[in-house]
């Protein structure tokens, strides 16, 4: 089963579009700030990503799709297009 999961930072306007769209969407995910969460920071980063949102879909495999910023283009290929 897919699993999103958007990591975000306080006060960050592409989080909160990010989770927008997947809401208006009725698209499930999941939420972690990074400013609680050190070892997700430091694995966000080992990702090579240093601003928020990153956004990880999950299919279960070993092909985990991320990115960052609001992409709506990823969004919509990722979770609700024919790539998902």
């Amino acid at each position: 089963m897919k699993k999103i999961t958007v990591y975000t930072t306080p006060e960050c306007g592409q989080c909160n579009l990010t989770m927008n769209w997947l809401t208006t969407r009725t698209i499930p995910f999941e939420t972690v700030d990074l400013s609680e969460s050190p070892d997700d920071l430091a694995a966000v980063r080992e990702l090579g990503y240093s601003s928020a949102p990153v956004v990880i879909v999950s299919n279960g495999d070993a092909a985990d799709r991320h990115w960052f910023g609001f992409r709506p283009d990823f969004l919509h290929r990722y979770t609700v297009g024919a790539a998902a």
